[in-house]
């Protein structure tokens, strides 16, 4: 059957027609919808894990139990799950185990931009590129097939692009290989003799990857016009093919890593200029030079951000068509937090007592743009409690009394027990304020261990975070409710002078959960309002100011009573007490 499907949902149909029966992921865009999309399939038991760490480390737990697994990140998440993985690499499987991972070229929702093939090279594992929907389906399977021939994990690579366009895709049956037994193999221990010898059964595996590259269907030739030729893979090729067309030969590459080396150099001398397209990182070019070619690459093509039909047109000296040009004047639309997010109170309060605030992963990571302007820096999950920590062990008493590090609820499973546990262990005098909205909402409404459901919405085990950080060591674990503006000021600034380290739980359900009760749009009393903007600073995209006056749009503002706390001359008004 034909049907139009987005990348990921075609990769998950692909794990599905694959016969995969175990998959273990955490979310993270552009990746989150692998998962979901095979969640739907009742076939296949899908979870989301604390960590990717965690998930890569059940993905393969599953193939040693016998049965075909899978997990899905984005491409910082693969550094989570590196340390599992380097070994896995070398004590093999018992079943296939694919490792999809998606890089965010153009850095949509992601904080840096690196390239997730460098990771095969490193862990020498084999590494399939798809270029759109039906090679994400078909390169699924063929992963399983690669993963079990050569004993390996293998990653699927997606990006952005192919992750989230639709195209054309050719659904096929299920096939489930039968579980293979589970044998005792005292190899697999990884020490000593063990771990040298497979290193060196990795290498020759290596060398068997290369000869299968060379003659596989995965790369193939193109040929057309022989006065340029393209090496390429992923959504560069795309662009190439729109740009050229049949003007230009093609060597597309869709077993990226390990890379042919003959394949390569036959098609170079059948061209007569070669150049390599790929985005980020010159990881093509590097291995084409290695070979003795002379190439165009990355000094006619840029190293940063996502490219695009117009870029290739325009860097190989062509122009862009008037009908695909962006208009100049589009107005900058800047992100920002929707309307009644509990986060905002919070980050009013610290940036009106002017705190050094250490950041981490989340929606909430808007907290650093205008009017709040309250964050001060983010690095990566968990990077908030341990990071403190440390400021705070260099600043001693001057950066304990003005310090404090956020964290949301599922980044705090994630990565930051381990963080706080050190400030409790080590005694740093840290606050961390943990921003419990109830859900996983920056990568669309994941369920997570606090929230009390799993995956599929059913009931699971619920991460009690008061009792988990008292038994960590905390003594002072205070709960406050965003909303209440007064009452957050007067607990951080208790919790700032406290001569121990502190937790401070913002709970407040995230305003977009389905099913969430609003109260009624606030009212403005223009008679009182006298156009201060004082409501302004807290940047809630429900208030604006026309005429000197304030004004609510009631199509976006959820009646949560923040910018009413705020307002001295009671122009702002829950509609309950209108009037009054």
């Amino acid at each position: 059957m034909k049907e139009l499907m987005l990348g990921n949902k075609a990769l998950a149909r692909g794990l599905y027609e694959a016969g995969c029966k175990v998959i273990s992921s955490y979310p993270g865009t552009p990746s989150t919808e692998i998962t979901e999309e095979a969640a739907l399939y009742d076939e296949i038991y899908c979870e989301w894990a604390p960590n990717e760490k965690v998930a890569m480390e059940v993905a393969h737990g599953a193939s040693l139990g016998g049965v075909r697994s899978a997990t899905a990140m984005k491409h910082v998440g693969l550094n989570v799950a590196a340390d599992p993985l380097f070994t896995i690499s070398y004590q093999g499987l018992n079943a296939g185990l694919v490792v999809c991972v998606a890089d965010d070229p153009g850095m949509h929702s992601s904080q840096n931009e690196q390239d997730s093939r460098h990771y095969a090279e490193a862990a020498k594992v084999p590494m399939l590129e798809p270029a759109d929907s039906e090679e994400a389906r078909v390169f699924a399977k063929r992963a399983y097939e690669l993963s079990e021939k050569f004993n390996t994990p293998v990653f699927l690579k997606m990006c952005t692009r192919v992750a989230h366009s639709q195209s054309v895709v050719n659904t096929e049956e299920r096939i489930v290989p039968e579980q293979v037994p589970y044998k005792k193999d005292p190899t697999k221990v990884m020490m000593t003799k063990n771990s040298r010898d497979a290193h060196v059964r990795v290498e020759q595996r290596t060398k068997d990857l290369i000869a299968f590259a060379e003659d596989c269907d995965l790369n193939r030739v193109e040929m057309g016009d022989t006065s340029i030729g393209f090496i390429t893979s992923s959504t560069s090729y795309q662009y190439a093919k729109e740009v050229y067309g049949d003007n230009a030969s093609y060597l597309k590459l869709g077993m990226i890593w390990p890379l042919p080396e003959k394949l390569i150099l036959d098609f170079a001398e059948h061209v007569d200029k070669v150049v390599v397209l790929e985005e980020l990182d010159p990881f093509i070019e590097n291995h084409c030079r290695k070979l003795g070619l002379e190439v165009v690459g990355k000094e006619t093509f840029p190293i940063c951000g996502e490219f695009s039909q117009n870029l290739v047109r325009t860097a190989l000296g062509g122009d862009a068509p008037d009908e695909l040009a962006i208009a100049d004047e589009i107005p900058g639309r800047p992100p920002v937090m929707c309307a009644g997010c509990p986060h905002r109170g919070i980050f009013y309060i610290l940036s009106k007592l002017k705190c050094m605030v250490y950041g981490d992963i989340g929606c909430y990571t808007l907290g650093a743009v205008a009017p709040l302007n309250a964050m001060d820096l983010n690095v990566c999950m968990g990077a908030s409690c341990s990071g403190l920590h440390g400021f705070n062990k260099a600043m001693g008493e001057q950066g304990e009394k003005m310090s404090v590090g956020v964290i949301g609820d599922s980044t705090f499973i994630h990565s930051g027990i381990t963080g706080i546990t050190d400030i409790a262990y080590n005694m740093s005098n840290s606050t961390v304020i943990i921003l419990d909205n109830s859900i996983t909402g920056m990568t669309g409404h994941q369920q997570n261990p606090t929230t009390g459901k799993n995956l599929r919405g059913e009931p699971a085990g619920k991460v009690n975070l008061e009792a988990l950080c008292a038994a960590l060591g905390f003594n002072r674990v205070t709960v406050v409710d965003p909303y209440d503006l007064a009452e957050v000021e007067r607990v951080v600034k208790e919790e700032l002078v406290a001569e121990e380290p502190s937790i401070i739980i913002s709970r407040r359900p995230c305003v977009m959960i389905k099913g969430t009760v609003h109260k009624p749009p606030i009212k403005v009393n223009t008679d009182k309002c006298v156009g201060c903007k004082m409501c302004m600073k807290i940047g809630c995209p429900a208030i604006s100011v026309r005429d000197k006056k304030a004004v609510i749009d009631t199509t976006l503002c959820i009646g949560c009573e923040v910018c009413t706390q705020m307002c001295k001359f009671g122009a702002l008004c829950p509609a309950a007490k209108e009037g009054r």
